[in-house]
């Protein structure tokens, strides 16, 4: 488990060293699109039942929350705060990486954007925002707009910088997998919405029953 750390550690720090073979979008550090959260559970040192279920139809859509573990020498040049994970029916499509904004801190954007360029090439500026279809943390709006974007035909990368919590992110995504997760992410949210007048009725008579199973019991047992 040691050993693990470090090897994730060092793994953080090359992050900052610029590709010398060229951009690849496949992967963020050791963690490539497409790989199952047993496989990534492994590296994080956690358990897949760690990962939060926010959706169960007509796709599994899971999230699973990561705090890089700090590594010793010189400060990195993109501190990672935190990351969080999304799966699609076991699946990695996306991954969104929180910088530390106390280290971060009096960097504009174009700092963040020369030193990132380094590593994942040449940056598009689209007029566009990204989505955040599971964000349950409140830490970020509904939608970020995208300062700088890097992709190409199956992966897209996009730093942002909320205004919510005045912190750089960047949101990595499999083009393909994203596409499917987020039509499965609104057919839930259709059902969930049909689904929720049957449910408030099933909710509020559980209650009335419960309610009269403990009048019923407490009138037996009442003794003034």
């Amino acid at each position: 488990m040691k050993m693990r750390r470090v090897v994730i550690c060092l793994a953080i720090i090359l992050l900052s060293a610029p590709l010398i073979h060229g951009q690849d979008l496949s992967k963020y550090s050791i963690f490539s699109f497409g790989m199952s959260l047993a496989d990534l559970s492994t590296w994080t040192d956690q358990k897949p039942t760690e990962a939060n279920l926010i959706h169960q139809r007509p796709a599994v859509i899971q999230e699973l929350t990561w705090w890089p573990p700090l590594a010793s020498g010189p400060r990195r040049a993109e501190p990672v705060r935190q990351i969080l994970f999304s799966f699609c029916n076991g699946e990695l499509y996306r991954i969104l990486v929180t910088y530390d904004r106390y280290v971060t801190e009096g960097l504009p954007a174009e700092d963040m954007v020369r030193t990132m360029s380094a590593k994942y090439g040449t940056a598009t500026r689209p007029t566009a925002e990204i989505n955040f279809p599971t964000n349950e943390t409140g830490e970020y709006g509904t939608t970020e707009k995208v300062i700088v974007r890097w992709e190409d035909s199956r992966y897209s990368f996009n730093l942002f910088r909320s205004p919510q919590s005045n912190t750089f992110g960047l949101v990595m995504f499999s083009k393909r997998l994203d596409a499917q997760a987020e039509a499965a992410i609104a057919k839930s949210l259709k059902l969930e919405g049909q689904e929720h007048p049957q449910k408030e009725v099933a909710r509020v008579k559980r209650e009335a029953d419960d309610l009269e199973t403990s009048r019923q019991k407490n009138i037996k047992a009442f003794r003034p």
